[in-house]
């Protein structure tokens, strides 16, 4: 079952619904991935808006792997989903949200998440 409290958010890639949450292991990897020394950092360089395709991919494989699936990066990289780029980034909106942001958040809340 998810829980929006502890950060957690359900999503479809690939037609199978995966839960995907940004533990603190999770957190410490993408510090590492993107180079950022701590978890401010990481949510300021977040909030900035703008998110490439590898982000998109890293932060998914991130959430996947925090949600207890083994997927890795090139995994994420072959999936798809509904809407396409759009729907990458707002499965990551989201995401975000839960972990960093408000607990529930409609899709006219969430913030724009620039381009995939």
């Amino acid at each position: 079952m998810i829980n929006r409290h502890r950060g957690e958010i359900a999503a479809t890639l690939d037609g199978v619904s995966y839960k995907l949450c940004l533990t603190l292991g999770a957190l410490a990897e993408l510090e590492t991935s993107f180079g950022e020394e701590d978890m401010l950092a990481l949510a300021t360089r977040f909030e900035k808006g703008r998110l490439s395709a590898k982000d998109v991919i890293r932060i998914l494989a991130a959430g996947l792997k925090g949600g207890g699936s083994d997927i890795g990066e090139d995994k994420v990289a072959r999936m798809q989903v509904e809407g396409g780029a759009a729907g990458f980034v707002a499965i990551v909106a989201d995401l975000l949200n839960a972990t960093f942001g408000v607990a529930n958040p409609s899709a006219a809340e969430r913030p724009p998440m620039g381009k995939a």
